[in-house]
């Protein structure tokens, strides 16, 4: 004897309510991913800045220790001085005694493009002494 077995056929699919919980979880999964990829972004960015910012800091002040060693007397002072971009430049050039002279380059990120150096955008501050080798 042989069965005969009913199917029910039934619509396969999602239900509107369904679908909006899913739609749900996936915005809150989301939303911290995104955070978190934002967040790595400006520390990329600001690691690039310090980064171009240290070049550039001993960039010139191995100019200037090039140049000191014919023209010591020379004054190396300079503020907001444009190096390469938007990255600006400090030079303090104080002396010690007459033999020794104290620099001091600062380089930093023009962030509000006003062309001057503020204490909040400085990125690097090398100092180093340069010594006269001998009299010019």
């Amino acid at each position: 004897m042989r069965r005969k077995y009913r199917i029910k056929k039934r619509l396969v699919g999602l239900t509107l309510t369904e679908v909006v919980i899913a739609s749900t979880l996936l915005v809150i999964g989301a939303v911290p991913i995104l955070k978190g990829l934002a967040t790595a972004n400006l520390g990329t960015i600001i690691i690039e800045q310090k980064s171009k910012s240290l070049f550039l800091a001993q960039t010139k002040l191995e100019e200037i220790k090039a140049r000191s060693v014919y023209s010591y007397s020379q004054s190396y002072s300079q503020t907001n001085l444009s190096l390469e971009g938007s990255y600006l430049c400090n030079v303090s050039d104080t002396s010690v005694n007459t033999n020794l002279r104290k620099v001091a380059v600062q380089v930093g990120f023009d962030s509000n493009a006003d062309s001057i150096l503020d204490s909040d955008e400085i990125e690097i501050t090398l100092t180093t002494y340069i010594a006269k080798r001998w009299d010019s």
